[in-house]
C-alpha cells in the first residue's frame, strides 16, 4: 500500500509548480514588453522580468534551505495564462487596445502567482519553515507591487484612451444594463471606481 502524501508533500510540490511558472515567465514577459506601445508599460514589464528572475533564484534558495532538489513540475495554470496572453498578440488592436489587454495578461499571472505564493508562505509558516517562509514572503510583496504598478499604469490613462477610441465621437449613450458607454471596454483596474447603477 501506497505511503499516504503530508502537507510537507504538498509543499514541495507546490514549490516546483511555482518554480515552473516563474521559469515559463521568464520567457513569456519578453514578449509583452516587446508588444506594449506604452513606455511605462514596456518598462514594467522588462522590470518584472528582472524580479522575475531573482524569483527563480529565491526558490532555488528555499530548496536549499528544506535539502531538497531543485527541480521543477510543469505548471499547467501558468502555461494557459501564457498561451491565452499569446493568442492576445495574435489581435489586431489599436496601440490602446493593445496595451489594456497586455495589462490584462500581466495581471491574470500576477493574481496566480499571488495566490500561490500566498498559500505557500502559510504553509511554510504552518510548518516552521522560517527560512522559507521568509524568502516566499519577500517573492509574494514583489508579486503585489507588480500588480499594483500595472494597476496604476492603467489607470492613469490606457484603459480611458481605449475606451474612447472605441467611442469616438464621444456618444454617452446607455448600453442595455443602463452602464454609461464612456466606461465600457475598462478592465477590472478601472470598475473597481466606476459608479454603480443607482448610486449616488
Amino acid at each position: 500500500m501506497a505511503e499516504t502524501g503530508t502537507l510537507h508533500d504538498a509543499f514541495i510540490d507546490e514549490l516546483r509548480d511555482a518554480y515552473d511558472a516563474e521559469r515559463q515567465l521568464t520567457k513569456a514577459l519578453p514578449k509583452l514588453a516587446k508588444a506594449a506601445s506604452s513606455p511605462k508599460l514596456r518598462d514594467a514589464f522588462e522590470s518584472h522580468l528582472q524580479e522575475t528572475q531573482g524569483h527563480v533564484e529565491r526558490l532555488e534558495q528555499v530548496f536549499e534551505s528544506l535539502e531538497e532538489k531543485v527541480r521543477g513540475k510543469h505548471c499547467d495554470g501558468m502555461a494557459g495564462i501564457i498561451e491565452e496572453g499569446k493568442s492576445i498578440l495574435e489581435e489586431e488592436f489599436d496601440e490602446a487596445t493593445m496595451d489594456a489587454c497586455l495589462i490584462a495578461a500581466g495581471q491574470r499571472a500576477e493574481h496566480y502567482e499571488m495566490a500561490a505564493y500566498g498559500t505557500l508562505v502559510a504553509w511554510a509558516r504552518g510548518m516552521g519553515h522560517d527560512e522559507a517562509a521568509r524568502l516566499l514572503q519577500e517573492t509574494l510583496e514583489e508579486e503585489k507591487a507588480a500588480d499594483e504598478k500595472l494597476t496604476s499604469i492603467a489607470e492613469s490613462g490606457i484603459n480611458q484612451e481605449a475606451a474612447d477610441a472605441a467611442h469616438p465621437q464621444g456618444e454617452e449613450d446607455d448600453d442595455e444594463e443602463g452602464e454609461p458607454a464612456a466606461t465600457r471596454g475598462r478592465g477590472a483596474t478601472a470598475t473597481a471606481v466606476a459608479k454603480r447603477p443607482g448610486r449616488r
